[in-house]
């Protein structure tokens, strides 16, 4: 009762507090860039731009004292049951050496595991392998093909490599026009290894092969699974199955064996260093206290946004060509997680949850997306994420010009430009926050996803909510497969219409 009484205590302060401008905040706290600016893992987060004034950040603060978040965090990094929904742990971080001892020595075990068997393909075990397919869906999908796109021209010269995450046969078709089957491996990346999409799509995928010549097509598999036993029951050899463990969810699976693909293609030591960057935003987030703690102040923003601000939606935009998929991967960690409208005891959340996360790549989002950022009636946060070594060997005014349009901005969208004419006229005062890597590489973008991780389980734990199941995206499929299996279904006069008119048969 104590604790609930904390809780909506500092609720209510940061319901009540009075709203400053962005503008009036730097004169008045004239600190802000060294309280509001963290570096850590080669990454520097600038919240200065954000609404959190020092009155603001300590009702969070005790808001986080009042949900106990550092107990939350430590039987995280402990291996506690923190899904309760599903009755597990979520051990993601034990691929990273952050854990309970057994589970950190388990994923050690499966890492050299995975690294025998690249070790076995680049030793010519699966005969020559030019091309990487791998077909997955979701978390088994948006990891690999995230790191694999960033970092392409570090691992370009070793392979080739397509992600295929759509049931729709184009991206198939796509992914393999280039492709040989002779020097193809195919990686079939799926938790329980009954995924509709994903299994529909690795059957053609065996099909292209033997249509290719492959004499054994599932000798030429590797398969990405927490459920091994099917796998070997589809036919897959066991030495070629790297299981990871049921408490790895989907979207925080990349470092486990669903980041095989990438450490294929960008070598062994890229994935270690990708681990390393993850675990120094895991000790970052677990021992730093939280006015100098990058996850939590930013879960802090973002209830500030959603839940006193009332702002639905939040936009990423990277300022870099390498990070262009990261507000799609952002949307399956952030929305998938913490879009729940029940606390953990099944109680309403009564709040705002998840926001809706959109974004793109500058500059490209500038002449698309900007006019209503800055002149729209909407409110939006957005987040900038650049990086300060350039990714090409063109001449630099490229990358410079790149950078300046990010800083520029986020400089326009807090000072914004009075003018006597309405049409001319930009309100200001929106908020913003820069995320600025020293470079693009494997152990900074394992931190930056690392951060994101952590601020997406702070505010969960903020919200009362589990991040750690995904219910909500059950109950389509079920229809689906019902629909498919031909069930005598009651369905809504539009749905009837739509399958008589989509397959020709009567509604």
């Amino acid at each position: 009762m104590q604790n609930e009484t904390a809780e909506g205590e500092a609720w209510t302060a940061l319901e009540r507090g009075e709203a400053m401008r962005l503008d009036a905040l730097f004169e008045a706290e004239p600190d802000r860039l060294q309280r509001l600016v963290i570096e850590h893992a080669g990454i520097r987060f600038d919240f200065s731009k954000t609404h959190l004034s020092r009155e603001v950040l300590e009702s969070f603060e005790r808001l986080a004292e009042a949900r106990d978040l550092a107990g939350a965090r430590e039987a995280l990094f402990t291996g506690a049951m923190v899904n309760p929904t599903e009755g597990r742990a979520a051990e993601h971080s034990a691929g990273r050496g952050q854990g309970a001892p057994d589970s950190v020595s388990l994923a050690q075990a499966l890492h050299l595991r995975m690294r025998a068997l690249i070790d076995a393909i680049e030793a010519g075990a699966f005969g020559p392998v030019r091309h990487i397919l791998h077909v997955g869906i979701g978390g088994s999908a948006l990891g690999p093909d995230f790191l694999i796109d960033a970092l392409a021209r570090e691992g370009g010269e070793r392979y080739e490599a397509a992600i295929v995450s759509n049931v729709d046969g184009i991206a198939l078709e796509r992914a393999t026009a280039g492709f040989d089957p002779q020097t193809t491996l195919l990686v079939i990346a799926s938790k329980t290894f009954t995924t509709l999409e994903t299994m529909l799509n690795a059957r053609s995928a065996i099909a292209w092969l033997a249509e290719g010549g492959v004499a054994d097509p599932y000798g030429r598999i590797v398969a990405l699974t927490a459920s091994p036993e099917r796998a070997v029951e589809f036919g897959i050899d066991e030495t070629r199955v790297l299981p990871f463990p049921e408490s790895v969810g989907g979207r925080y699976s990349l470092w486990s064996s669903i980041g095989f693909p990438a450490a294929l293609y960008l070598g062994w030591d890229a994935y270690e260093s990708l681990l390393e960057g993850a675990a120094a935003m895991d000790r970052h987030f677990r021992y730093s206290p939280p006015m100098r703690n990058a996850p939590l102040i930013a879960a802090f923003a973002d209830r500030f946004y959603a839940n006193v601000r009332g702002c639905e939606t939040r936009a990423v935009f990277a300022y870099d060509e390498r990070l262009r998929l990261l507000s799609s991967y952002l949307q399956q960690l952030e929305m998938e997680s913490n879009g729940k409208s029940a606390k953990l005891d099944g109680s309403p959340v009564g709040r705002a949850s998840a926001a809706i996360v959109w974004g793109g790549a500058g500059t490209d989002a500038q002449h698309a997306m900007f006019q209503l950022l800055h002149q729209g009636t909407h409110s939006v946060p957005v987040e900038f994420v650049a990086a300060i070594e350039p990714g090409h060997r063109l001449d630099e005014e490229h990358h410079r010009q790149l950078l300046i349009n990010c800083f520029a901005q986020g400089a326009a969208l807090m000072a914004g430009k009075a003018s006597d004419d309405p049409h001319r006229s930009y309100p200001g005062d929106r908020p913003s926050t820069t995320i600025l890597l020293d470079r693009i590489d494997a152990a900074t973008l394992g931190a930056l996803l690392a951060f994101y991780e952590h601020r997406t389980f702070a505010n969960a734990v903020l919200l009362g909510i589990n991040p750690f199941d995904q219910f909500g995206v059950e109950l389509g499929k079920e229809i689906a497969k019902a629909m498919d299996d031909g069930a005598d279904l009651d369905f809504d006069p539009s749905t009837e219409a739509l399958i008589a008119r989509a397959f020709g048969e009567e509604a």
